[in-house]
């Protein structure tokens, strides 16, 4: 076994129920080395705060190239499995999303988010489609050797405000899960719900191990814990308290200096 697939071994188990991994998104080498100094079992980027931190807007915005040498950049910093978030898979078509997943495995990821909308306007894709995307991802990991786990992100949630969200989006997520998990997907990674009760339905009855990203009302960590999740992800929430302070030590430092 190659040690990328060893890793990608450790990833996975990584993923327990009831004591969820923890990933403090980084974006670049930098906050990789610093946040693996702070106990990390595994690092993750975030598409939004690599593209904010290389001057882009979210949405596949910053060129796959860019995204793939931060990668690359990243897994050399650290010995910690990494994944990578892929958006939508930087692709049309199944076949090219195929091919980005295979350039990351080449760039040393041992997992990727595959999200299920479209970066122009976050509607979701037909979940068909989205399978066969997903499909194709694990062919390009499973021709690359890697295990690579594949955490398909259902944006069933945000597609109304937190107010709005009921049984009727648990239901359809699940849904999207089953089929995304016969496809190929390891993980369910669910962004936008901070409901308990919503969340419990989701760990009940999926098949695959959930991911929840913390927000402003999202419940604790050790609450997720206790809930059944198997991951917890912060998404731009780390880029964002970093620029807060960065901000402010800039408007202390520039003001004395008037």
């Amino acid at each position: 076994m190659s040690a990328q697939s060893a890793k990608a071994e450790t990833f996975r188990s990584l993923h327990v129920a009831g004591f969820p991994l923890v990933l403090f998104n980084i974006w670049d080498a930098g906050t990789a080395k610093v946040v693996a100094s702070g106990g990390a079992r595994a690092l993750a980027t975030g598409s939004w705060s690599v593209a904010a931190a290389n001057g882009f807007a979210d949405g596949e915005h910053v060129p796959l190239n860019v995204a793939i040498d931060n990668l690359a950049r990243i897994v050399k910093a650290t010995d910690l499995p990494v994944t990578i978030d892929l958006e939508s898979g930087y692709g049309e078509t199944a076949g090219e999303v195929a091919r980005s997943v295979a350039c990351a495995i080449e760039a040393g990821a041992v997992g990727c988010n595959l999200e299920d909308s479209f970066p122009r306007n976050g509607a979701l894709r037909d979940v068909d489609e989205q399978a066969e995307r997903i499909a194709h991802a694990r062919r390009a990991a499973r021709d690359a050797g890697v295990p690579m786990f594949i955490n398909a992100r259902t944006d069933v949630f945000f597609q109304g405000p937190a107010q709005a969200h009921n049984e009727a989006m648990v239901h359809a997520a699940l849904d999207r899960a089953q089929v995304f998990a016969r496809a190929g997907a390891d993980g369910l990674f669910v962004p936008g719900v901070v409901d308990e009760t919503l969340i419990a339905r989701l760990v009940e009855t999926s098949p695959l191990p959930v991911n929840i990203m913390v927000e402003a009302n999202t419940p604790s960590v050790s609450r997720l814990a206790e809930l059944g999740v198997a991951r917890v992800s912060f998404g731009p929430g780390p880029y964002l308290a970093v620029m807060k302070l960065l901000d402010e030590a800039a408007r202390v430092a520039l003001s004395r200096a008037k």
